[in-house]
């Protein structure tokens, strides 16, 4: 890592979603401070922002309790070599995106060794495993928000928090346009109805959800004959994997290479893996049935620590069930299918739920890298002072 007497900052995100995110901050901390240099783990959006990856993004991407002992080594050894990095060469900050399992202990010994830490999207305490909320007071010196209900449990423990919004919430119109989302994938012969089918975008998720997934699409077919499936490929090899599970069972669909918001707003109903992907369908405001299924005993094990009743961002911040959520022994291909052909037809007829979609998204809309640049700012200049 670099020498320089300009600000430094380490970011590491694993996921796709954290790419977002420190993208758009990287984008914000250059405004505040031009000189700045940023490395760590990141991905294609934030390399596009000049950030330097010294491993690549998707070696952190694992997901559950179980499937994370396979490639425990490999972490530990990633993490033990960006502690020694930030130890021999100090950063400015170190700024964990999301990824707490892997952030977290990093960010503790960074801070006992006098390293500035920031935590880009509170961990789920509030949800399940709420004693992790001392584990975070001694790991952080700024917790960066993105939902306003998250941060009672901050304030209750002291910890200094913003909630800084959803930089998904700035980026996506208030309205998106289906006939214009067409176009642009230049699908505009299509008469009957379109379904956004989106497995994910991990090899595990989609080995899980897309035989699912593509069951389900086949259930419809039977009823809705004219029906036609979009489903966006994270990348090369995730289309080459949608491809094989299609031709062993005889489907039919549209693959579109990424661009899976245009795919949400071309669509009139979608089925997605719980996750961010189900906040960037609110916010496009599409009707979506959530649903998800992991190793046995990881879900065993995480079903009873969860604490809050659902598992879908739409659904969190209403607190109200706006989103269908199907998970694991309830995600059959009879009960999804009927579930999303109801929820497409109800969400036509019911503007009170494309209102509260509405009103959510006006609530996240708050600049979120402009805010989370100056909260780090901020907190660094306290630390001189």
């Amino acid at each position: 890592m670099q020498v320089t007497s300009a600000a430094r900052y380490v970011l590491v995100a694993g996921e796709a979603s954290g790419d977002i995110l420190g993208a758009n901050l990287i984008a914000h901390l250059k405004l505040l401070q031009p000189d700045a240099i940023f490395e760590g783990i990141g991905g294609p959006l934030m390399e596009a922002q000049g950030f330097k990856s010294i491993v690549p993004m998707d070696r952190l991407s694992v997901m559950g309790l179980v499937e994370v002992l396979g490639r425990l080594k490999e972490l530990l050894g990633i993490r033990k070599r960006l502690f020694k990095a930030c130890i021999n060469n100090p950063p400015t900050a170190f700024i964990g995106i999301d990824s707490p399992d892997f952030n977290m202990p990093l960010a503790r010994k960074l801070k006992q060794a006098g390293i500035p830490t920031v935590h880009y999207v509170s961990p789920s305490v509030w949800a399940w495993r709420q004693k992790r909320i001392f584990n975070i007071k001694k790991s952080v010196d700024l917790m960066l928000a993105l939902f306003p209900f998250e941060l009672p449990i901050y304030h209750e423990h002291n910890i200094p928090v913003v909630c800084v919004g959803h930089t998904l919430a700035d980026d996506i119109p208030l309205e998106s346009k289906v006939t214009e989302a067409r176009e642009d994938l230049g699908l505009m012969d299509i008469s009957g109805p379109v379904f956004g089918i989106l497995p994910g975008s991990r090899e595990g998720e989609v080995s899980r959800l897309a035989p699912l997934f593509i069951e389900t699409m086949k259930r419809i077919k039977q009823h809705q004959p004219n029906a036609t499936f979009l489903i966006p490929a994270a990348n090369k090899e995730r289309r080459v994997q949608i491809e094989t599970i299609l031709h062993e069972v005889n489907a039919e669909a549209v693959l579109i290479d990424g661009r899976s918001r245009t795919v949400m707003a071309a669509s009139d109903a979608i089925l997605l893996a719980s996750g961010t992907a189900a906040l960037e369908a609110m916010l496009v405001k599409r009707p979506m049935v959530v649903s998800y299924r992991v190793n046995k005993l990881t879900y065993a094990i995480m079903s009873r620590m969860i604490k809050v009743p659902y598992v879908s961002l739409p659904n969190l911040l209403a607190n109200e069930t706006l989103v269908p959520e199907l998970l694991q022994d309830e995600a059959t291909p009879d009960n999804l299918a009927v579930r999303l052909v109801q929820t497409w037809q109800s969400f036509t007829n019911d503007k009170s739920i494309q209102d509260k979609y509405l009103n959510l998204h006006k609530m996240l809309r708050k600049n979120a890298g402009e805010k989370a640049a100056k909260a780090i700012v901020s907190m660094l200049e306290g630390k001189k002072t």
